[in-house]
């Protein structure tokens, strides 16, 4: 490594240092009580934040698209210590049942504290092969739900100074084959509620608004899609999930995780070739 390389290399892991350093303390208290949406919370990640949220005594609302599936998360999260757990079923493709979601949950927790937006849309992982029907759909589902949602809760998370915390990827960071009309939602997520945290601060906002950037999640939607295809290492969802939840009650704006992945977005912009090349070539894929 030459003497450049290791001063990058010195000052990337400095600043990472101190950024952890300085970091808000999560105060687990905090969420006892406390009024809380999650959405994509059938499986994967956003199950998993239900039960965290459940074992810090969090009241819930789960939601996604299979009401038999949402009542054994809500059944669960009951068992493990939510004050209260409440599901409804919920198509975020269809234009009313956003804000249907967020009315349930004011109308049943009085208001709201967090809303954890982490639903996606199915999507296939291949070559985009033209189809511009199933990406105008994606959006629906992965960006436009999303900012209908925060619009409809957002003067009760100003009322009770809560947080906004969105589920991306490091995919809405920099593209990657295999995945065009995903990763085109995530870059409009980032953008979108960047400039939202910018406009919320400009106007001394109480709502906070935490982006969170994860890597390759071992979630079984994932891990079907990615198996055999990339040696890209996953990482667990119910640690993700809780780096998430403590993200969201430390109104911290942005996550990454696992840690490298901040690394790994600076790369594309410090050496773009390299990562390019690393990028198609951590494929397994023959023409």
């Amino acid at each position: 490594m030459g003497t450049f390389m290791k001063i990058i290399f010195a000052s990337v892991c400095v600043a990472f240092l101190a950024v952890k350093w300085t970091a808000p303390s999560f105060d687990a208290d905090s969420l006892r009580g406390a009024r809380v949406v999650v959405t994509g919370a059938s499986t994967g990640i956003g199950e998993q934040m239900a039960y965290h949220y459940a074992r810090f005594g969090a009241q819930i609302v789960i939601t996604a698209r299979r009401e038999k599936v949402l009542q054994q998360v809500a059944e669960k999260c009951l068992s493990l210590g939510a004050q209260k757990a409440l599901y409804i079923a919920a198509d975020m493709a269809n234009e009313s049942d956003p804000n249907k979601v967020v009315d349930f949950a004011l109308e049943k927790l009085g208001g709201l504290d967090y809303l954890v937006l982490n639903h996606i849309g199915p999507s296939p992982f291949a070559l985009w092969d033209g189809d511009v029907e199933h990406t105008r759909w994606l959006m629906k589902v992965n960006f436009f739900s999303y900012i209908q949602m925060a619009w409809k809760a957002m003067a009760s998370l100003e009322q009770s100074k809560g947080s906004l915390v969105i589920v991306s990827s490091l995919l809405g960071k920099m593209s990657s084959p295999f995945v065009a009309p995903y990763t085109s939602t995530k870059f409009a997520l980032n953008g979108f509620f960047g400039a939202l945290q910018h406009e919320l601060a400009m106007k001394k906002s109480n709502v906070s608004i935490s982006i969170c950037t994860l890597g390759l999640i071992d979630t079984e939607a994932a891990m079907e899609k990615v198996r055999g295809v990339t040696n890209v290492p996953a990482y667990p969802a119910t640690d993700a999930a809780f780096n998430i939840i403590i993200t969201g009650a430390t109104k911290q704006p942005e996550l990454f995780y696992p840690w490298f992945t901040h690394f790994v977005t600076l790369s594309k912009d410090w050496f773009p070739a390299i990562t390019n090349y690393f990028i198609q070539n951590s494929y397994n894929y023959n023409p």
